[in-house]
């Protein structure tokens, strides 16, 4: 239940606060006060598209926060819980802004949340039924959701089934369609991944391979040179016998000799006898290590670099076929592997899908055929009530029909086409709710189907705007008196002109404007007494003051309290 809204610079509205609570309230006012901004307010606390042009003008955004007393355990808190909000002792605040940029920021239970959420909350708490809804009313789909609703829970369950057995169908159906329609080129596919993979796998290649052969490749292409110095090198560190070229290790010798014959007298010269010992030790390592480089160089590198060359030129193309290095070769051989299997496994996934298709299939027939049953049994049930509703709303010679026929496609919602017919006086023929029914007609047959279904499938909130279009007189007073009755079990909050209907009202909200020469605003007061007596009066004769209209005005509440009680 809606316990208050507040507006802010929301079109002609530039503040203000409207007190609801349960019951019923209606909304009255003159032609541009800004009854229709009251029900835009509800419709963005309800998740519906934003629009900066609403905005009031000279205001930097819109703002609209409601308060709703709800069931802390329902599934509505967990929804509020789980974007993150909370409640406040069963007290749920929902806001909505909008800038003049046209962003909207929505705020559920005090934390900011997606716009979505205000929708999918909003579904729970509210119906909203305005004009757009009786031309929405004519629609096959609408009259369908109308019947379901009124069937409840038993055929809800049964519909859930149904769907999800209908979405398995499609999906595996699509699925195999695809499979079946591709077969010829994923087995082209699997060929040509078999000879790719066959061509890797023979060649062997190993990670890093490709930097060892290049390096091997370096240094076989300048194996003479390599050669060459560290031939010189090795002369000069250790020169071969019979040469007369000093090398490092005679010269070394020679110096560690000249400090040893005179190191007795002076001790400090010992450290460096010492030194140059190491000094001759590590050079004669460098003089081994030059001569194991030498005779470790290959004879035949000729021979060799050709090998080496060839294998470089069959890495490289295999690069150029299956990547940009021979690590994503490799890592296609891995990958292609598991992909083969997959294309190898089509017929028998074929196989697999063509029987579960089949089984959903029936399941689907079956459960379509037990929706189309419970949904006639419900259609008799719905068009006799309805059109006992509609004897009380000045229709006692109409009457409404809900047919069910067979469609010759299954889809989401079963095999089932629903019409709504409505004759609206004996004798006359049943003709479909989308021909020929009048505005005030959808009026009264959109309302008596809320009143009915409300049993069935109740809904904390109804909100109509203007539900008594194209209707006065006695239909309008058996209107008023069809949502009093429906408040009893649901708040009720109607927008209306007609006093025939506000008289029902246990809530009276009045939208007035009020304009300074330049700027019309807008503000919403709460009528008691003599105040709402006038506005009563204004509804009837277009006279506040008019004696004779105040007169009629009490008379009609009289009236609807009389006719409620």
């Amino acid at each position: 239940m809606i316990e208050e809204i507040s507006i802010r610079n929301l079109g002609v509205i530039g503040e203000a606060r409207l007190p609801l609570g349960p019951g019923f309230t209606a909304i009255t006012g003159e032609t541009g006060a800004g009854k229709t901004m009251v029900v835009t307010a509800l419709g963005l606390l309800l998740g519906e598209r934003s629009d900066a042009a609403a905005i009031r003008s000279g205001a930097d955004s819109a703002v609209v926060e409601g308060h709703w007393q709800i069931d802390d355990g329902g599934a509505v808190a967990e929804r509020v819980r789980d974007a993150g909000g909370d409640l406040d002792d069963g007290e749920l605040i929902l806001g909505r802004s909008v800038s003049q940029e046209g962003r909207s920021r929505a705020v559920v239970g005090g934390r900011a949340a997606p716009v979505g959420v205000l929708g999918e909350i909003g579904q729970q708490l509210v119906v909203v039924h305005g004009q757009s809804d009786q031309v929405r009313l004519r629609s096959a789909t609408a009259q369908r959701e109308a019947l379901d609703r009124f069937a409840g829970t038993e055929l809800a369950t049964l519909l859930g089934s149904y769907q999800e057995t209908y979405r398995r169908w499609q999906s595996n159906q699509g699925e195999l369609d695809v499979l079946v329609a591709e077969r010829d080129r994923r087995q082209r596919e699997a060929e040509e991944l078999r000879v790719a993979m066959t061509e890797i796998e023979n060649a062997a290649p190993r990670r890093g391979e490709d930097v060892e052969l290049s390096e091997r490749s370096d240094r076989l292409t300048n194996l003479e040179d390599l050669r060459l110095a560290a031939a010189q090198s090795l002369e000069l560190v250790s020169a071969q016998a019979g040469d007369d070229a000093p090398d490092a290790l005679t010269l070394l010798d020679s110096a560690r000799r000249q400090i040893e014959r005179v190191v007795d007298h002076d001790p400090s010269l010992a450290p460096i006898t010492e030194a140059l010992t190491v000094a001759t030790v590590a050079v004669t390592e460098v003089s081994g290590l030059l001569s194991t480089y030498l005779s470790g160089l290959d004879s035949d590198g000729g021979r060799e670099l050709e090998s080496v060359q060839e294998r470089r030129s069959e890495l490289a193309a295999l690069v150029r076929k299956f990547g940009t290095s021979l690590d994503e070769v490799i890592d296609y051989l891995d990958t292609g592997s598991g992909r083969l299997l997959e294309l190898d496994n089509d017929s028998d996934r074929i196989d697999a899908l063509g029987s579960q298709v089949e089984a959903d299939r029936a399941d689907l027939v079956d459960l379509a055929a037990r929706l189309s049953e419970l949904r006639r049994d419900y259609a008799v049930r719905l068009s006799e009530r309805v059109t006992g509703e509609l004897a009380a709303l000045a229709m006692a010679s109409a009457r409404v029909t809900v047919e069910v026929t067979d469609r010759s496609e299954y889809s989401l919602t079963g095999k089932d086409q629903v019409a709504i017919l409505l004759q609206p006086h004996s004798g006359a023929d049943p003709r479909p709710l989308g021909r020929g029914a009048s505005g005030g007609e959808l009026s009264r047959v959109m309302l008596a189907i809320e009143v009915v279904i409300a049993g069935s499938d109740p809904v904390p909130t109804f909100i109509f705007d203007e539900v008594d279009a194209g209707v006065g007189g006695a239909s309008a007073i058996e209107i008023g008196r069809r949502l009093a009755r429906l408040s009893r079990t649901a708040q009720v909050i109607v927008v209306t002109h007609l006093a025939q209907v506000a008289a029902f009202a246990t809530n009276h909200l009045s939208v007035t404007k009020d304009s300074d020469g330049s700027v019309t605003a807008s503000s919403v007061t709460q009528l008691h007494g003599e105040e709402r007596i006038a506005e009563m009066a204004r509804l009837l004769s277009g006279l506040p003051d008019s004696e004779s209209g105040l007169q009629h005005a009490r008379e009609l509440i009289e009236t609807a309290r009389a006719l409620d009680s």
